[in-house]
């Protein structure tokens, strides 16, 4: 039986805590024991969150009917670029104070960042760590070695205090970030592969201009294809360094260069706590904190019929928009509407893939290459 629906009359600290805690036990994908959790989430934010509040009232939706997770309003996800959006955590009904690990969008230059306020950097170094670990193992059996550039060029993005936190408890002096030294990075790899640690996996994971830009500098890199247990993973996409390729070309390039039999990807974004990864075949998995839902491209409050893990019910090949619940986003908006385009993945019952993003969105978020 399904645990019942908070009641509105505990205070927003308890219902908080019993709802972390929820989050957090959560261990699969399975809609039965998520939307339960997601539910909650959703009445609790409907009435704590002042701008989701409002807006739902400008929608005239009356949270207590919501019955299931496609019913429930997706908050477009331009309101993180023009409000503060969060959920108080104390009892005075009032957001938390500033002064919060802030995470800043990349983006072009000159448009609008969005932020997105954290006041419980445990809930989200837990959820990325579950998310991550669940797929590949326990970080303390990696060395994690990052190529991210444009990222570590600012100091408020949250893919590089994720991974900052991974080679943290990864817990191996060979892990650590590379900015430009791109040489340091081959010698540190050729190192790793003549001396293979067989306790460990290596994760090396680069934004995708700059893994190209490496894998076309003229060094002999086929050496990688040798390197015991190697996990390559991309993200992040072009950031307009660099022409927009097919998801497949990028593949293809890294791997012919690297010598990789697959390359791996992450997908996240500024205001996503939670994140899908894909193992090589392009079908990102999602989460036991984050479901993806695709919603009509002409009509935003259609949402595509999925019915969880039932792969018969789900629409084969069919676009839409990306809506995102990410219960790891408890103190922010778990309900995004997101800019992204996708596709339910039919022989995947928890597979999506990303294949672009609507015209004239931002260029922006980890791994939104055209596929």
């Amino acid at each position: 039986m399904n645990k019942p629906i908070f009641s509105v009359s505990l205070s927003p600290s308890s219902t908080r805590q019993e709802l972390r805690n929820r989050i957090i036990r959560l261990q699969s994908t399975d809609r039965s024991e998520f939307e339960p959790v997601a539910l909650a989430v959703f009445r609790y934010q409907a009435q704590f969150n002042p701008i989701y509040s409002t807006y739902l009232k400008h929608l005239r939706i009356q949270p207590e009917k919501i019955r299931t997770i496609e019913q429930i309003p997706f908050l477009p996800i331009a309101f993180f670029k023009h409000h503060s959006i969060l959920t108080p955590t104390a009892d005075d009904e009032k957001p938390p104070a500033e002064g919060l690990l802030t995470f800043e969008s990349s983006g072009t230059t000159g448009a609008v960042a969005s932020r997105h306020s954290v006041p419980d950097p445990d809930l989200y170094d837990t959820i990325s760590q579950q998310t991550f670990e669940q797929i590949y193992g326990p970080l303390d059996r990696f060395h994690i070695l990052a190529l991210l550039p444009s990222y570590l060029e600012r100091n408020n993005s949250s893919l590089v205090y994720m991974v900052q936190r991974f080679i943290q408890k990864s817990n191996s002096d060979l892990s650590g970030f590379f900015l430009h030294n791109t040489a340091e990075l081959t010698a540190r790899l050729r190192d790793l592969a003549a001396n293979p640690d067989p306790n460990r996996k290596l994760l090396l994971i680069g934004v995708t201009f700059a893994l190209l830009d490496w894998a076309e500098s003229g060094i002999d890199l086929a050496f990688l294809g040798k390197v015991p247990q190697l996990i390559l993973m991309e993200t992040g996409g072009m950031k307009g360094r660099r022409q927009e390729l097919l998801r497949e070309e990028v593949h293809e390039l890294l791997m012919s260069r690297l010598g990789v039999p697959a390359v791996h990807s992450e997908y996240g974004m500024t205001e996503l706590l939670s994140q899908a990864y894909s193992t090589g075949d392009g079908v990102f998995r999602m989460s036991p904190t984050l479901r993806i839902l695709l919603r009509d491209v002409n009509d935003p409050f259609y949402i595509y019929p999925f019915s969880g893990n039932e792969p018969s019910a789900q629409p084969a090949r069919l676009t839409g928009g990306i809506n995102v619940i990410d219960l790891a986003n408890l103190d922010s908006c778990s309900f995004i509407e997101t800019q992204d385009l996708g596709q339910y993945e039919k022989e995947t019952p928890d597979g999506f893939r990303v294949i672009g993003r609507f015209d004239n969105s931002d260029i922006r978020g980890c791994n939104l290459m055209v596929v």
